[in-house]
Formats: structure tokens, sequence, C-alpha cells
């Protein structure tokens, strides 16, 4: 049974919109209790093609709102996480045939203009016969347009979100399942099923947030005994990743005939990533993995590009995640909006519904949730987190290289790539991982490639996870490195060390 008193808010998901709320809430001084039934990010939060961009492809269906609002978001999580955020200019070869030049540069022009851009360098036309980034594509391509968007290790912003959440009050309760709801004389009891410890408790709460992404229909209709739900279109989205096809530092924006787009990014520095697909998907979440179909259409789109094709054989790891999009009716899913819906419910106690969204616009959802929260419970606080650091983020924008400097005179016994690493992960938070280490031996067991017992130790202890996967493929993607017995023996100590709640989330 749940020992504390009445929580303001009960927060259902672990993606990036549950914990971007959390922490908001619990910044504003709101007591806030969030339950995830996986592990944090395990859904649709770590499947993401991993930009923190405007969308140019949604202006052609005139979502000039959420483009307008997604593009201003840009530089605030840039400055507010340098360290999982940072700047990426794309490369977008004009191809005859598909959209004309002057819809792809008035496009640009709108995406430079209307997004308070201000560190961000603006659009500008290539000569692909003379750029470096024509190297790697086909001499068909002569022209193309670079534009500025940025890039996010996706998995860690909800981590990190989650983090500061706790630090802040909230309580961050993973591998925990909502199973029913009831509301009685003004508060809402949830029955919640803990996983590790396979057991049942009640939580009270003054309202619920429903943020359960793909899931958020099935809360609603299976905890909540709602009937006739359908309020999300699920979308599935898939991505390949293949060795490094090209030595630029850019990313490129490939149209395809069907007038869908895919991205080819350079990922973990030896590999490169393309996606996404776009089709209707109608089994469960839990099931969602790519399909032979989805691989040969990614390989096949690239390779209309690259000068080498994309083969199946050139794949090293593929992922695929379901995003709940408000269903607005679109014919197609590439057409089913991106944007965000809050809705409350009625008929019953304070519920709100988190509704569809895109990962770069998180914050702001954060935000209009908190003002209708603030609208049933009574407002606490002002908007904060525009300006607020997360966790390990605090140094300025442009100061990677520093950071990374000044953690190797702290710890001169780290590799360069290594110390790179950590602090593209952890930032300034990496000397908290490292203590006093003073020699590499002082880090313990070492699992393989650059990963050692230090770290996942900090993982466990602060930041929720309890399994190889967790560290391997969500907070560090250091699975793309270490061999199957490498990850068999990192599971094996971590089941060793109990499979717990960890520290952070008691």
């Amino acid at each position: 049974m749940e020992d504390s008193p009445i929580h303001d808010i009960f927060v259902v998901g672990g993606g990036i919109n549950g914990c971007g709320i959390a922490r908001d809430a619990a910044g504003r001084g709101y007591s806030v209790f969030l339950a995830e039934m996986n592990d944090l990010a395990s859904g649709t939060s770590s499947g993401s093609t991993k930009l923190i961009h405007g969308g140019l492809r949604y202006l052609e269906h005139y979502e000039f709102r959420l483009v307008r609002e997604a593009l201003m978001e840009r530089e605030v999580l840039w400055r507010n996480a340098p360290h999982i955020i940072w700047p990426l200019r794309f490369v977008l070869p004009y191809v005859k045939g598909l959209r004309p030049a002057w819809m792809l540069r008035l496009g640009l022009f709108i995406y430079d203009h209307i997004g308070g851009r201000k560190l961000l360098p603006p659009t500008r036309t290539l000569d692909m016969r003379r750029d470096p980034a024509g190297r790697p594509l086909k001499p068909i391509f002569a022209k193309a347009f670079e534009y500025s968007d940025g890039w996010v290790n996706d998995a860690r912003l909800v981590a990190l979100n989650a983090r500061d959440a706790a630090d802040r009050g909230a309580r961050i309760h993973t591998r925990t399942e909502v199973e029913d709801a009831r509301y009685e004389d003004g508060t809402w009891t949830v029955l919640v099923h803990d996983h590790v410890k396979d057991s049942h408790y009640e939580v009270k709460a003054r309202l619920i947030v429903n943020a359960a992404g793909p899931w958020v229909d099935h809360v609603l209709s299976q905890a909540l005994g709602r009937s006739n739900v359908h309020n999300v279109r699920l979308v599935q989205g898939s991505h390949i990743v293949v060795r490094r096809k090209f030595d630029d530092p850019r990313a490129y924006f490939f149209q395809n005939a069907d007038g869908r787009i895919i991205f080819a990014i350079p990922y973990e520095e030896e590999f490169t990533l393309i996606g996404t697909t776009d089709q209707d998907y109608s089994g469960d979440p839990h099931d969602v993995k790519i399909s032979d179909a989805e691989v040969d259409y990614l390989c096949a789109a690239a390779s209309e590009y690259f000068v080498q094709p994309v083969k199946r054989s050139d794949i090293v790891w593929t992922y695929s995640a379901v995003r709940p999009l408000y269903d607005d009716g679109a014919s197609k899913a590439q057409e089913a909006t991106r944007d965000y819906v809050l809705r409350m419910e009625s008929g019953t106690g304070p519920l709100i519904n988190a509704f569809g969204g895109k990962i770069t616009t998180y914050r702001r959802l954060s935000e209009a949730m908190l003002e209708k929260i603030g609208e049933m419970l009574g407002e606490k606080g002002k908007p904060w987190t525009a300006n607020a650091p997360l966790p390990g983020g605090d140094f300025p924008a442009t100061g990677y290289e520093a950071q990374v400097e000044k953690l190797k005179e702290a710890y001169p016994f780290l590799d360069l790539r290594h110390a790179r690493r950590l602090v593209r992960l952890y930032g300034t938070r990496a000397q908290n991982l490292l203590g006093l280490a003073k020699s590499v031996a002082d880090l313990g067991r070492h699992f393989g490639a650059d990963l050692y017992e230090a770290e996942v130790r900090y993982l466990i202890a602060s930041e929720w996870a309890m399994t190889a996967e967790d560290v391997l493929w969500r907070r560090t993607k250091r699975g793309l490195r270490l061999s199957p017995a490498e990850a068999q023996t990192l599971d094996e100590f971590m089941k060793g060390l109990g499979r717990r709640h960890s520290a952070a989330a008691e």
C-alpha cells in the first residue's frame, strides 16, 4: 500500500510527454506520481528519427502553427541540453520531376523566418558537383539546398526529464502498470502492479494525466472503463542502421517518387541511420517490428541517391516504433497531423488525455497541460522550463568541446573518444559517474567497448536502468558495439545486483 498522502497528479506513461509533464508539474510545486509499465522511453520515445526539427514536410499540409512552435523550440532545447542536443545541417537534393525548386525555396524561406532562428545558420544553395556533400551521391544530382535543424538523443531526453522531475520531488516508478482507477469523494484511487516485486498497491491522486502514448486508448478502456474509445491513429515508423555510408557531418533529406521522404543521418560515429517509414498499424504496440517490405523500401529509397546502394547485408540494427497520432481522419498515414491534442475527459473525476505530439514540442505540450491542470486544481507556479537546463546541460550551447577538455583534465586516463561519449550522454554529470576514479581500473568491471561498471552502476542508481537492454539500447547505444556474449555478461551482472527498484525511484 502506498504510504504517501494524496498526490496532486498521477501521470500514466514514462515517455517524453509523461516525463516532461511530471518535470514541469514538480517544478511548480505539485506533488507528482508517475507510473511507466516498462522502462522509460521503451516505446515511441526511443524509436524516433532523433531530430529536433520544425518538420519541413508538414508545411505541405499547412501545419503552420505546429511548424512555427517546433522551430521556436529548437534553440530553446539546444540551450537547455547541449550535451544531448546539437545543430545538424541537412542537404536536400533537388530532383527534377518531384517538388519544384520554387516550392523548396519557398518552404525553406518560411522555415528560416517564422521560428525565431538566432544561432542556427540559414539556408544556402549547393552546387553538388563541387560541394563534398555530392560525393556519396549519384552524379545526376546537380543542385541541393542546405538548411538547419537539430539532433537529439531521444531516449536520454526522456531519462533526463525523469531525473529532473525526481530531483524536484516527483516519484518515478518504472515497471509499474496501471490496472484500475476509480474516483470517489474527490480523489482518484489508482491500483498499480509493480512487475519487479510482483505486488499490487494503491496510489491516491486528485487528477490523472493519461500520457500513455500508443496505449492511451487502452488505459481509457481497460483501467478507466470507457467504451467505444478511439482517439489515436497508430502509425508505424521503422529505421535501419547501416555501416557508415558517408564521411560528411551533414545529414541528407531524400524525396521519394511516392511523395514520402526519408533521412540519412550520421549516427554513433561509425554508422548511418536511415528512416523513417509511415504506415498504419493495427497490432499490439508491444509487438511492433520492422517488416520485410519496410526494409526493402528503405534500402531502395536510399539507393536511388547513393552511388553505393544500400543492401540488406549492410544493416547492423533496426528499430521500429508506433506513433500515437491524433486521429483527424486523414486519408494517408503520412498526412495525419503530428500536432498534439489535450482533452479533458467528461463524466468522471479530473482526467486529461494527451494525444499525438512530436518530441520537438514535448516541452510546449507540457506547458499547455499545466495550464489545464491549473484550471482544474488551482494554479501553482509559472512556466519555468524554457530557461532551465536539464541535468548535465548546465554549460553554454556551444560549449561541448570545452566540457570534453575539462573532463579530460580531471580524468587524464580517459581515452578521448570515451571522454567525448561521456560528455555527450551525461554532460557535467559525467564527473558524478566517474567520482574519485584515478585510473581505468577504478571504473570497475569492463563489459566491452568503453562500457564499465561505474557507468552501469550510475545508470541503475540515477536513471532507473534495470536490464542490459535498458543500458545498451536506451541509455547508451553500446549495444551497437558489444557482442552477444558481452551483452549476456552484462545482463547476468545486473541480475546479480537484484533487478530491484533503483534508489532513484524510491
